[in-house]
């Protein structure tokens, strides 16, 4: 019943999508109190989706939580031992179910920006209504993907006493997070592509536009910022390779949007101060999104082959690609049509190479060609196997030939940029302003790194890149505070979340610079009580055991190290006889300068079984064992890094810049728009 009524209320929820989507857009012709009306049902419909799609969602969690095998998505990803967790987990964690999640978030974001308390008769309004229409456009061709092809809701005519369970490497904490921050981010990035859509049809690509697209840019940046670190950190010690990024298309699926909105969001901020980028903004709304679609298009259509990609039915793709086709080229020809019109496009006020401008076009320059090197290393070797060509494999070493040597111009401009003053700046002043922090970090760099071994020069470099970013951003954050406590108080939110985002970049620039320069790795054979020395440690194994897990059963291997052997390191090696599927579940533990990373390999024994648990019947005082052994030092500062930016994103996010235009009461329409907005005066305040 429950099934079956969460599937009728997704019908129900594509039907006030189209009501959505039609009202909205009939307000590009009427106007008057037929406007009124049809502004008020587009924001109901908003929430109205919003509450059917909540329901479908929740009575799909309620199916995994009571263990409903009668379900096709439940018998497929579920299973009546697994912990409580990762039954809910298991709700996204399938292709059905990670899209019926995809269409909340949707139904989501499209109802907060129809929340917005606007005066009715103000242009504001209607820019809001119109985009929460776009977004009803965009949740009908989810919810018919949905419902077509994708029904998390089929039931089984014959249901099997018990599930398949969820993927093993899936039921991992990060990765019951990872999913809906992701789509956080992605679908984020939906209504950025909503408000450029919205700003195309009315002609409204002003700063307005830019103030309002601002909060929601902020957001979805900060949300796929956490989701990628999450995903980096699980396949850290969840694979258990050691390794925070792998070039893997999947997680290029998600880069790439990330690029895009990095450059989003910083064309944003020009087009909201000054009204300069608006084509490129517009543009770069759009294309973010697309990439959102294509990282979808990926992940779903059965093209990848990966523990992150769930579909494998070429319908399903071709109606993704589809979409995407639809989505995308009616979005471009829209913007290729107003560009053309004379006029249509806001003139760029002039600015000089050197200024604040420049800065910002730079970065977006080289974020934008660095997220084009990744699409073409990730889509060329797809292309020559659609066309039946020999394959080429595009790895590591090609996007770090390619991307790295783009982003490391970054850095320097991040500390520079804010010091810039809008429209025309001298670097004379700047440099002999900046010249201390720069002599600081090259002499800091060649202590710590470079006599360390001298062919470690390009880590050094990195090492020098992260203490400039973190030095010249604080310098600047306490310049413009006025060196006084009270005075940071009184800056902007935005101005406090661009500081924490840039200090973040250095905090994860240092890390991947330090764990490239010290990090040490060793394999060996080990039998129980043997002791050797690795990275500072005297590290011991006194043997594996098997132990017992909800849904599994591991070896688990014990490993002391550290002064009186205080440090247990405690790698596995599980099996999880649902699934049939061995895993490797590494031990970690941070000494408070880096990672002692172990993980457990195979057994010397040849002839025992390897699609078990090996110490069944045997003595564990009796095997050897290979055990792969790493220290990782400063690492953790990549993931805290990530942090740190994802809180300057939402901090931002925050600022009154961003509060458009809502409704004074008591004050008329006309007197509130006769009346300086409290947007322009903080960014006048902030200059």
């Amino acid at each position: 019943m429950i099934a079956e009524l969460s599937h009728f209320l997704l019908i129900l929820a594509l039907v006030i999508a189209l009501v959505q989507a039609g009202t909205g857009l009939a307000l590009l012709r009427v106007g008057g109190d037929q406007a009124l009306a049809y502004s008020l049902a587009t924001r109901r419909a908003a929430y109205g989706q919003l509450a059917l799609v909540t329901g479908a969602f929740a009575g799909l969690i309620y199916l995994f939580l009571v263990s409903d095998f009668s379900v096709i998505t439940v018998v497929q990803n579920s299973h009546s031992a697994k912990p409580l967790i990762y039954k809910i987990a298991g709700t996204w964690g399938n292709h059905e179910g990670s899209l019926l999640l995809w269409v909340l978030v949707l139904a989501l974001f499209g109802a907060a920006v129809a929340r917005g308390t606007l005066d009715p008769d103000s242009h504001h309004a209607k820019l809001r209504d119109v985009t929460v229409a776009v977004h009803g456009l965009l949740s009908v061709g989810f919810l018919l993907l949905l419902i077509g092809t994708s029904n998390p809701f089929g039931r089984l005519a014959e249901p099997p006493i018990d599930g398949q369970d969820l993927n093993p490497l899936l039921q991992d904490p990060a990765l019951a997070l990872h999913p809906p921050l992701l789509y956080l981010g992605y679908v984020g990035f939906a209504s950025t592509f909503a408000f450029a859509v919205a700003g195309l049809l009315l002609g409204r690509m002003d700063r307005d536009w830019a103030r309002a697209t601002g909060r929601y840019v902020l957001i979805a940046w900060a949300a796929l910022t956490v989701g990628i670190a999450l995903g980096s950190w699980w396949a850290y010690y969840e694979l258990g390779w050691g390794g925070w990024w792998f070039w893997d298309p999947v997680e290029n699926a998600s880069l790439m949007p990330w690029l895009a909105g990095t450059a989003l969001l910083h064309s944003v901020h020009v087009m909201a101060k000054r009204q300069a980028l608006a084509s490129w903004t517009i543009l770069l709304a759009i294309l973010t999104f697309s990439l959102s679609l294509l990282g979808t298009f990926l992940v779903r259509s059965g093209v990848l082959t990966s523990v992150h990609a769930f579909a494998l039915d070429p319908t399903r793709g071709m109606f993704i690609l589809i979409l995407i086709g639809v989505t995308v080229t009616g979005a471009l020809a829209l913007y290729g049509w107003r560009a053309s019109q004379p006029g249509s496009m806001p003139a760029n006020p002039p600015f000089a190479a050197i200024s604040r401008e420049g800065s910002l076009v730079f970065n977006n320059v080289l974020l934008a060609l660095a997220c084009a090197v990744v699409l073409l290393g990730t889509l060329y070797p797809l292309a020559l196997q659609l066309l039946g060509l020999p394959p080429v494999s595009v790895g590591p070493p090609y996007f770090e030939a390619t991307v790295i040597p783009l982003m490391a111009p970054l850095l320097p401009v991040l500390a520079i940029a804010p010091f810039l003053p809008w429209r025309a700046a001298s670097l004379s002043p700047l440099m002999r302003k900046l010249r201390v922090p720069a002599l600081v970090v090259i002499i800091l760099s060649l202590i710590i790194i470079w006599p360390d071994e001298p062919k470690r020069a390009l880590a050094s470099a990195g090492f020098a890149l992260g203490l400039w970013v973190i030095l010249g951003t604080l310098m600047q954050w306490l310049e413009r505070a006025g060196y006084r406590w009270s005075g940071a108080r009184k800056l902007p939110a935005w101005q406090q979340g661009m500081t924490l985002a840039h200090l973040g970049v250095g905090i994860m620039v240092l890390g991947i610079a330090g764990s490239a320069a010290w990090s040490s790795d060793r394999i060996l054979r080990m039998a129980p009580g043997d002791s050797v020395a690795f990275a500072g440690y005297q590290v011991t194994f006194k043997g594996a055991a098997q132990v017992q897990g909800p849904n599994y059963v591991a070896d688990q291997g014990i490993l002391r190290a550290g002064d009186g052997d205080q440090i247990i390191l405690a790698p596995e090696k599980r099996w999880y006889p649902v699934a049939q599927m061995r895993t490797t579940e590494a031990a970690i533990v941070f000494d408070g300068w880096g990672n002692l990373y172990a993980t457990l390999g195979q057994p010397d024994e040849a002839n025992l079984p390897l699609n078990q648990p090996v110490v069944t019947n045997v003595d564990p005082a009796t095997i050897a064992w290979s055990l792969h052994l790493q220290y990782h030092p400063m690492i953790v500062l990549i993931w805290l890094g990530s942090g740190v930016m994802a809180l300057g994103g939402v901090w931002a996010a925050l600022d009154r810049l961003f509060r458009l235009g809502h409704a004074k009461s008591g004050r008329r329409p006309d007197a509130q728009a006769a009346q300086p907005s409290t947007a322009t005066a903080d960014m006048g305040a902030a200059e």
